[in-house]
């Protein structure tokens, strides 16, 4: 019996030692806004997997959905606290890196091909930099999202087209300014508020990428997307400064390419998943609609450049002149 009873204790010790064995040195919890389906989150799933299987184990990659860890700017502080590893962000990061803002600023961007450009140059290091600096967060890897676009009941190719139409933006100054400047009626509104009031007439039109064009079913309250691309913007794939550093070398080496493969991977999810959007919408009865976005662009410019502090100038006409 005692025999009996010390082969057992002595198998359960070498089982439990071979699960600890099997434990990760490092463990990355990665929360996002994102759900299971957006390809935000396919992309992080690419990560996680690339991760495990090019450290040999000695990295898990915990993901966390659905603001499982808080909205946006929560896990942020949580990363900067330790409590969490990696996120996607945006705009938000210019709270600590002013230079960040470029990253939603009306018309910086002619299209998609000048905002990789820049995004893979020289300003988007020197954005990148001032993220890790003042932030503590390394931008791993980036993201085109959709450019927001114009949607109404007439035809809009040109500023003059406008012509005091009344428009929701959310409630941000530069969209606000931007949007007198070209014409319109702009009006602040929560995104909750608006299918109601575009059935209501209170407003005319709305302005959104067109992911969220098809999700709030905008083509059954309005029948044009006019192609205003006004605000092309990127989002970045955010880790801890000290907690990157704190791994070895080669383990950091294996984040940084599937980082790498992620991005790739992104980039062809995003780009099918723009033309079944809208295919999707023009089945629906939508018609697109090609806009003179010089005319836009230029007309836009003065309250742009209005909104934007020095340094922020600055980079604005560096992207310009790209």
């Amino acid at each position: 019996m005692i025999k009996r009873l010390i082969t057992s204790a002595v198998l359960g010790a070498t089982i439990l030692g071979s699960q600890a064995g099997l434990a990760a040195d490092f463990t990355l919890k990665f929360g996002h806004l994102a759900n299971e389906e957006n390809i935000w989150h396919q992309a992080a799933e690419k990560f996680k997997e690339e991760v495990e299987d090019n450290s040999d184990g000695r990295i898990e990659v915990q993901l966390y959905p659905n603001e499982q860890l808080g909205a946006e700017m929560d896990v942020i502080n949580s990363i900067q606290l330790g409590t969490a590893d990696m996120t996607i962000t945006g705009e938000s990061l210019q709270n600590w890196a002013p230079k960040a803002a470029m990253m939603a600023v009306p018309y910086a961007f002619r299209d998609s091909e000048h905002l990789e450009q820049a995004v893979e140059g020289e300003i988007g290091d020197e954005i990148e930099a001032q993220i890790t600096e003042r932030a503590n967060l390394v931008p791993l890897a980036w993201f085109e999202r959709g450019p927001r676009h114009l949607t109404s009941n007439r035809p809009i190719e040109k500023p003059a087209d406008l012509d005091g139409l009344r428009l929701r933006v959310p409630n941000v100054p530069l969209f606000v300014d931007t949007w007198e400047a070209l014409g319109a009626r702009p009006t602040p509104m929560a995104f909750s508020e608006v299918f109601t009031s575009l059935q209501q007439s209170t407003i005319e039109g709305q302005e959104n990428p067109l992911s969220l064009i098809e999700s709030a079913s905008f083509d059954e309250v309005q029948d044009y997307v006019n192609l205003t691309g006004h605000v092309r913007s990127w989002i970045y794939v955010v880790i801890g400064k000290d907690k990157l550093e704190s791994m070895p070398e080669d383990l950091q080496q294996v984040v940084f390419e599937a980082a790498d493969t992620m991005q790739a991977y992104e980039a062809d999810l995003f780009a099918e998943d723009e033309k079944r959007l809208r295919q999707a919408l023009e089945e629906r009865g939508m018609e697109f609609v090609e806009v003179d976005t010089d005319a836009f662009a230029e007309k836009a410019r003065p309250a742009v450049i209005d909104s934007l502090n020095e340094e922020q100038r600055k980079l604005f006409e560096a992207i310009q002149s790209l």
